[in-house]
């Protein structure tokens, strides 16, 4: 009696041992595809209304492929940027630094600095770049030309993204520029295309362009 006994104490449990792990895995395996199921729906959901959200803004935040390269603090980050007038702003930006100095050597930091509500379209030193060596350093020992070129530059009002879709603007030369394009791809006078735009300083919204645009 007493061994019997035993026996189907051992079997019972020996099939508890069994079975434990696979009700244990069962109950972990639910419990995570629970927790996960709305971690991923939550994500989807997040994305969905952020991205919407920024459309009917018409986009309020700066955009476009060369902006990761924004550093994310300090001064030479859009926040950084947003306090300082233009010309200050993009001195503390690295790409920007072939621009500042055709600023300096025209003469133009306090003109662009003291000016109201504008608009400057800033070549990336990539875009300068692409301009011969000779040909560059002519221009930048050329200071009327180099005036001209740089306040082609710049129109006299903030252009939001929505404005740059088919528009046609007066420049600080009295040239004219055109802009097409929408969503997050910009073109200026068919030839330079916007590589991060809105981007916010104290007295301008600046959109990084990839090539220097010439006055007609």
């Amino acid at each position: 009696m007493n061994s019997s006994m035993k026996i189907r104490r051992t079997a019972i449990a020996v099939a508890a041992a069994a079975l434990l792990p696979f009700t244990l895995a069962a109950c972990s395996d639910s419990g995570s595809d629970t927790k996960a199921a709305p971690t991923a729906a939550s994500d989807q959901a997040k994305t969905g209304e952020s991205t919407p959200a920024d459309d009917s803004m018409t986009m309020d935040q700066p955009f476009g492929p060369a902006c990761a390269g924004v550093p994310k603090e300090g001064a030479g980050s859009f926040d950084g940027m947003a306090k300082d007038p233009v010309a200050t702003a993009a001195s503390n930006n690295p790409a920007l630094s072939t621009l500042v100095a055709a600023v300096k050597q025209a003469g133009l930091v306090d003109t662009l600095n003291n000016a109201k509500d504008i608009t400057v379209f800033a070549p990336t030193n990539d875009a300068f770049a692409k301009i011969p060596k000779a040909d560059l350093d002519k221009v930048l020992a050329d200071k009327e030309q180099l005036t001209k070129i740089l306040t082609y530059h710049v129109v006299g009002q903030k252009l939001t993204p929505k404005q740059l879709e088919n528009g046609s603007f007066e420049t600080l030369q009295k040239g004219m520029v055109t802009t097409k394009g929408s969503g997050e791809a910009y073109k200026v006078n068919d030839t330079a295309s916007v590589v991060c735009g809105n981007v916010k300083t104290a007295n301008a919204n600046v959109y990084i362009i990839d090539t220097v645009l010439m006055p007609k």
